[in-house]
C-alpha cells in the first residue's frame, strides 16, 4: 500500500548559497511519525551540445565531493525566476562557447527524489555556433569534443558516471530511434 505523508512540522535548519536543508515531521498511518531530511534545490539544466558531424561538446572539471575529474554535459543550476530555457541557452554559452540555433527539451527528472527535491532538465542543442566560453569566475572547465557514439561506449564501461550526463546520452540515442 502506497500511502502519501502528511507534513505536521517543517523546520529549516540550513541556508546555503545553492541549496537549503529542511527537516519535515510527517505523519504516517496509525498516528505514528517520522523525520524526513530534505535538501531543497533551485533545480538544473543539463544540455547535449550535438555538432552537424554528431559529435558531443562535454567538458572536464574537478568535483570536490567526489574528488575526481568528470566527464559531463554542460549544465548549471536555474537562477531565481529563470526558465529551464533560458538557463541551457545561459550555461551553453557560459561553459563552452557555444550558442545553439536549435533548442529542444528532451527529459526532465528528479536527480535524488529520497532527500532532495533537485530537478534537472535535459535539452538538446543543435545547429551551434562556436564562440568563446565564458565561465564563471570560480569555474575551471575543459573542453572535450568527440563522436556522439563514442560519448555512449564510455557510458557502457563506465567512464562518463555523472548521473545527468548518463541520462542527456541515452535520451539523445532514444529521441533519435523515435525522430530519425
Amino acid at each position: 500500500m502506497i500511502v502519501e505523508e502528511k507534513t505536521v512540522k517543517s523546520e529549516r535548519i540550513y541556508e546555503g548559497k545553492i541549496i537549503n536543508i529542511r527537516v519535515d515531521t510527517v505523519e504516517l498511518p496509525h498516528k505514528k511519525y517520522s523525520r524526513r531530511e530534505i535538501v531543497e534545490h533551485p533545480g538544473a539544466v543539463g544540455i547535449i551540445p550535438i555538432t552537424p558531424d554528431k559529435d558531443i561538446i562535454l567538458v572536464e572539471q574537478f568535483r570536490k565531493p567526489v574528488e575526481e575529474i568528470l566527464l559531463e554535459i554542460p549544465a548549471g543550476l536555474i537562477e531565481h525566476g529563470e526558465e529551464p530555457c533560458q538557463c541551457a541557452v545561459r550555461e551553453l554559452k557560459e561553459e563552452t562557447g557555444y550558442t545553439a540555433g536549435k533548442l529542444k527539451k528532451l527529459s526532465e527528472y528528479y536527480s535524488t527524489p529520497g532527500f532532495s527535491d533537485e530537478k534537472i532538465h535535459i535539452y538538446l542543442a543543435e545547429e551551434l555556433v562556436e564562440g568563446i566560453a565564458q565561465p564563471d569566475e570560480n569555474e575551471y572547465v575543459e573542453i572535450v569534443k568527440m563522436p556522439i557514439n563514442e560519448a555512449l561506449e564510455k557510458v557502457r564501461t563506465g567512464e562518463i558516471r555523472d548521473a545527468k550526463t548518463v541520462v542527456a546520452i541515452l535520451a539523445y540515442f532514444n529521441f533519435c530511434s523515435r525522430n530519425p
